[in-house]
């Protein structure tokens, strides 16, 4: 069984239903959800003029491949309405593989993991809350210390639902 937490975001719309039928669709058709992370809201990342987003990161266990889950999860995305117009452009959701096991994957269309994950706290404040353990491949360190280290600004606060 394939270990892989996903991280997703929403700033359009009714944010909270974008996160809710993501979890939904992710079960259905990724795998088995073990663990979810409290919501957090945060600001937009290095980006000005957007609405607040609401983040959550949950762990899956599945049988697919990294390149099926990506697959998947853009399915996913464009079921639910995603619109890609610019790259870090405001979305009514967004599904982000951030390790799958403890693998390195680098290809065209896949960096696991995430290549910007240990940058961005709205990713390392829920991931630390349910993963505080799990070992970054890359940089040999632990979530929790990626996040203690972390040099990210922006403002990152649990969401009260």
């Amino acid at each position: 069984m394939n270990k892989v937490y996903l991280q997703l975001g929403s700033n359009l719309g009714e944010r909270e239903q974008f996160i809710a039928h993501a979890v939904n669709e992710i079960s259905e058709h990724i795998g088995k959800i073990n663990i979810c992370s409290k919501i957090y809201e945060s600001t937009p990342w290095r980006v000005d003029g957007q609405e607040n987003y609401l983040n959550q990161i949950i762990k899956v266990e599945t049988l697919l491949s990294a390149e099926d889950i990506l697959f998947a999860a853009l399915k996913i995305e464009n079921q639910l309405g995603r619109v890609r117009i610019e790259k870090w452009g405001q979305r009514l959701i967004d599904i982000d593989i951030i390790f799958f096991n403890n693998e390195i994957i680098e290809t065209p269309h896949l960096c696991i993991p995430h290549k910007h994950m240990h940058e961005r706290n709205f990713v390392l404040h829920p991931l630390n809350d349910i993963a505080p353990d799990v070992i970054h491949p890359k940089y040999n360190k632990t979530v929790s210390e990626l996040f203690n280290e972390s040099k990210d600004t922006e403002d990152v606060v649990e969401y009260a639902v």
